[in-house]
């Protein structure tokens, strides 16, 4: 976690805009938790073969982290230190079951697509991550805004990935066809697991290739 994100208040708890912008720069650009830290990775793979699949996907994790930062905020001085993990744990799979029974009764289709994937958001590392790195030591709404950043910073790369596979996989987005079939033959390979892999490998190398010269312009100003 940076340093700068740390804040004794902000937002009414967050101190500043300019603070409240640190955490929204940190969790989504600065320290993606794909990007930078690769954590979620098997989750981001699993249900990226549709763009429809990532957006839902990324909206189940900003909800849960957000809300989840924000109740173990709310009660971080009251939980006993040897059982903590334990009740953050507890948390995050009241949110996550909460999610997933209101996909099942309004989007029963989906529900049905993502399967398990939802209710492994209670084992993904940055739900987790953040709720004990972040919002154990921050006040509430600087810690449900840092839940949204990083929740939005896995959403983006998930949805980027998912373009990707769908456009070269299937010639579609969101189900629309971009590519007819009289003029592109689908790459077979961008539906199955290894076309995640590369597809997650390739645009985690450009985006540092990008960011690498302007961290170092900046060093050097």
């Amino acid at each position: 976690m940076s340093e700068s994100t740390k804040s004794s208040g902000c937002c009414g708890g967050c101190g500043s805009g300019i603070k409240c912008m640190q955490i929204i720069e940190d969790g989504t650009l600065k320290n993606n938790p794909i990007i930078h830290q690769v954590l979620g990775v098997c989750s981001a793979l699993a249900v990226t073969g549709r763009v429809e699949n990532a957006i839902v996907m990324g909206i189940a994790l900003i909800f849960v982290a957000m809300m989840s930062n924000l109740i173990v905020s709310l009660i971080r001085n009251l939980m006993p230190r040897r059982i903590r993990m334990v009740v953050e744990v507890a948390i995050i799979a009241t949110f996550v079951i909460i999610f997933d029974q209101l996909l099942k009764a309004f989007y029963w289709d989906m529900s049905r697509q993502l399967g398990p994937y939802v209710g492994l958001i209670i084992t993904n590392c940055i739900v987790m991550g953040r709720a004990e790195a972040y919002a154990t030591q921050n006040p509430p709404l600087p810690a449900m805004l840092d839940g949204i950043a990083n929740g939005l910073g896995y959403a983006v790369i998930l949805v980027l990935i998912a373009c990707f596979r769908e456009l070269l996989g299937a010639g579609t987005l969101l189900g629309i066809t971009i590519l007819p079939a009289s003029h592109y033959t689908p790459n077979i390979l961008m539906v199955l697991a290894p076309g995640a892999f590369f597809t997650a490998g390739f645009l985690i190398w450009i985006i540092n290739a990008i960011r690498q010269p302007r961290a170092e312009t900046e060093e050097t100003a």
